[in-house]
């Protein structure tokens, strides 16, 4: 089963469509209550579709809802799943579409012909799914990491090459990895730089609570439009899985049309904090006037 822990929960929508020819004969034996007895057939499968089908997810529905059309000699199933989940739920929409035909087979087939569709989606919304619009092409970032110990060579640094790698996931090009002390003024000076040349400048380490971390300190007078949205979405995202994120002083903001983040320094903060907001953050840039439209 894939493993789906970093994704984050959203509104899915998946409907399903199969259709059936039936002669005179099967119209005949089919009424109400066989309709009944398919919606109860599709329900169980679509909420037991994890115990049966290899690699499904169990998924809590909001709606599992089965509708029916007739046009002339065929008869067709609409199936309408909705669910707040981590990926989509189009394979159960097509597993529930699926016992419906099965299940008309088995309570009409015997009274008359049947000819059956194949089940097919036609309708899907999911938030994995990459949307082009959401990914501005040409972006450029910059990585600085803040660290006393890593700065002086003391110790190597992991959670800006984290960072990186999740960038290069969404083909945002980085032309600019830097080390630097936790030193106000010297990030302060990083910020304004950079801010200038990229469209995303992300900072590691320094956001927590010791007397060297002052991440925030140095960037707060300088952001222009704070985000807190987005901070938010980072320590909600954190503190489901560590109980410790709720100390971090993560900070997004804009200079002019940079969006800066402050992140923590711990690379699993900074991986985490990455899959929170990526790739929906990049949205942001659709919004940040004298950003290019493409």
């Amino acid at each position: 089963m894939k493993d789906i822990g970093h994704h984050i929960t959203a509104n899915c929508l998946a409907i399903a469509q199969i259709e059936i020819q039936m002669d005179e004969m099967a119209w005949e034996g089919y009424d109400d209550a066989t309709f009944s007895a398919i919606q109860i057939a599709v329900e169980l499968a679509v909420k037991n579709a994890s115990t049966t089908l290899p690699g499904v997810h169990l998924v809590s529905f909001d709606a599992i809802e089965l509708s029916q059309e007739r046009m002339e000699n065929t008869l067709i199933y609409q199936l309408h799943l909705k669910a707040v989940h981590k990926t989509s739920i189009d394979t159960q929409a097509l597993y529930g579409i699926a016992v419906a035909g099965v299940s008309l087979k088995q309570l009409v087939g015997s009274k008359g012909q049947l000819n059956m569709g194949a089940p097919k989606i036609v309708k899907s919304k999911n938030p994995y799914i990459t949307d082009k619009r959401m990914y501005p092409r040409g972006l450029t970032a910059a990585v600085v990491v803040c660290s006393d110990s890593i700065s002086d060579g003391s110790k190597s640094d992991a959670a800006g090459k984290a960072i990186i790698a999740e960038l290069e996931n969404y083909q945002i090009t980085v032309n600019h990895y830097g080390v630097i002390p936790d030193e106000k003024d010297i990030i302060s000076q990083s910020a304004l730089d950079l801010s200038k040349e990229h469209h995303l400048l992300i900072f590691t380490g320094g956001t927590g609570l010791s007397f060297r971390d002052v991440t925030p300190e140095a960037l707060e007078p300088l952001i222009q439009r704070r985000i807190p949205g987005i901070e938010e979405a980072i320590r909600s995202y954190g503190q489901r899985r560590v109980p410790y994120a709720m100390l971090s002083r993560s900070l997004v903001g804009t200079i002019g049309n940079c969006l800066v983040m402050a992140l923590p320094g711990s690379t699993n903060g900074a991986r985490e904090s990455m899959q929170a907001v990526f790739p929906h953050v990049l949205h942001v840039f659709k919004i940040l006037r004298g950003q290019t439209q493409h």
